[in-house]
C-alpha cells in the first residue's frame, strides 16, 4: 500500500492517507514512505540483467522457425522534463513510453534519461513481458529525438522506427502561423509560403521523401530571402531550419502514412503524450514546480509505471507468496458466504 499510494500521490499525501485508514499511530510520515518506497525500487533495479549493446540473437532461420505471433506491437516513446533539486534552474529529461500489443494488456516504460545505466534491457524487460518474438513485427514511434531514437536500436530484427505522424503536423503547424504573420506584411510572399507547406505536408503523407527534400529545401531559401517588417521573422528562419534538420535526421524513419491509415494502424504516438502527462505531469507535479533528483525521479518512475499498469501487486506475490495465498483464501471465503 505504501508503494502504490506513493506512486500516484505525493509522499505527504500518501502517508496520510495510510495514517488515516491504517490502525497505526506512529511511524508513517513523508521521509519514512519515501525510503520505503525508493527501497522497493532497488529491489526492482536489482533484478533487471545487465545491459547489451544488442538485443538480437540467432540468424533468419531460427527466426522463421518461431510460431506465427499474435500480431504488431506498437511502442510510443515521447520526453518530459521535470525541475533538478540541486541545480534548481535546470531541468533534465524523463523518457516514457507505452507498449500496446495487439493481444495482451498494455505495459508502461519510464527512465531518467543520462542516469539509467540499462535504457535498452529495460524497454526489452517490458516487450518480452507482453511475449515478444524475434518474428515479431514492432513499431516504434517517437518524437526523432536522438534519445528515444537511440533507444529503438539494435532491439529486434523485425522492429522500425517511424516519425510520428503527430510531432511532424505540429511543425508544420508552427511553421503555417509564422507564415500567416508574413503575410499581413506582404500577402503575396505569406501565400506561397503557405502553399508551399501545404505541398510539403502532403507529400510527407504520401511518403514521397525525394521530392520533399527539394520542396523543404525551396522553401527555406524563400523564408531566408523574405524582407517584411515582421518582428518574428528571425524565429521563423530559426524555425525553419530546424524543420529542415529535424526531417533530414528522420528521413530514415519517413513512411507512407496515408497507406498506413488506410490499413488501420497507428502513424501517430499522440497515445505518447497522453502516456508523459499519465506517468510524468500528474505525479511529478510539473504545474507545481516539484523538484527531483535524478535518482528519485529514476526510482519512482519504476514503481508508478507497474501500479499505472498493473503489475505492481503480481511483482509482491512473487516476492512473498503469501500475499498471493491470502487472496486465494479470501476469495474462497467470499464464495461460501
Amino acid at each position: 500500500m505504501e508503494t502504490r499510494w506513493a506512486s500516484l500521490v505525493p509522499y505527504a499525501a500518501a502517508a496520510q492517507l495510510l495514517s488515516d485508514v491504517l490502525p497505526i499511530g506512529a511511524g508513517v510520515n513523508a521521509t519514512t514512505l519515501r525510503q520505503h518506497v525508493l527501497r522497493v525500487a532497488e529491489r526492482v533495479e536489482a533484478e533487471l540483467p545487465e545491459e547489451r549493446p544488442s538485443f538480437i540473437d540467432g540468424c533468419p532461420a531460427d527466426w522463421q522457425a518461431l510460431p506465427v505471433p499474435e500480431g504488431r506491437i506498437v511502442v510510443g516513446l515521447d520526453g518530459g522534463y521535470v525541475r533538478d533539486w540541486v541545480e534548481r534552474k535546470r531541468n533534465f529529461e524523463i523518457i516514457v513510453g507505452r507498449s500496446l500489443p495487439e493481444d495482451r494488456a498494455a505495459r508502461y516504460l519510464g527512465l531518467v534519461h543520462g542516469y539509467d545505466r540499462k535504457p535498452k534491457r529495460r524497454l526489452v524487460d517490458v516487450l518480452t513481458s507482453q511475449g515478444l518474438q524475434a518474428n515479431q513485427d514492432i513499431t516504434f514511434l517517437t518524437d526523432g529525438g536522438e534519445a528515444v531514437r537511440a533507444l529503438t536500436e539494435l532491439i529486434s530484427p523485425c522492429g522500425e522506427h517511424v516519425l510520428d505522424w503527430f510531432h511532424i503536423t505540429m511543425r508544420i503547424t508552427v511553421l503555417s502561423q509564422y507564415a500567416r504573420g508574413v503575410a499581413q506584411h506582404d500577402e503575396g510572399a505569406g501565400s506561397r509560403l503557405l502553399d508551399d507547406l501545404q505541398r510539403i505536408k502532403w507529400l510527407l503523407w504520401h511518403g514521397n521523401t525525394y521530392r520533399v527534400r527539394d520542396e523543404i529545401d525551396s522553401f527555406q531559401d524563400q523564408v531566408d530571402g523574405l524582407e517584411v517588417p515582421y518582428a518574428n521573422l528571425p524565429k521563423f528562419v530559426t524555425a525553419a531550419h530546424e524543420f529542415a534538420v529535424y526531417i533530414a535526421a528522420n528521413a530514415d524513419s519517413l513512411i507512407n502514412y496515408g497507406e498506413r491509415f488506410r490499413s488501420g494502424e497507428r502513424i501517430s504516438s499522440a497515445f505518447g503524450e497522453a502516456t508523459v502527462n499519465a506517468v510524468v505531469s500528474k505525479r511529478f507535479a510539473k504545474k507545481q514546480q516539484m523538484q527531483w533528483t535524478p535518482r528519485g525521479a529514476h526510482l519512482l518512475l519504476q514503481t508508478r509505471t507497474r501500479t499505472l499498469d498493473g503489475t505492481l501487486r503480481p511483482l509482491f506475490e512473487r516476492w512473498y507468496p503469501g500475499l498471493a495465498n491470502d487472496n486465494q483464501v479470501d476469495a474462497r471465503h467470499t464464495t461460501a458466504a
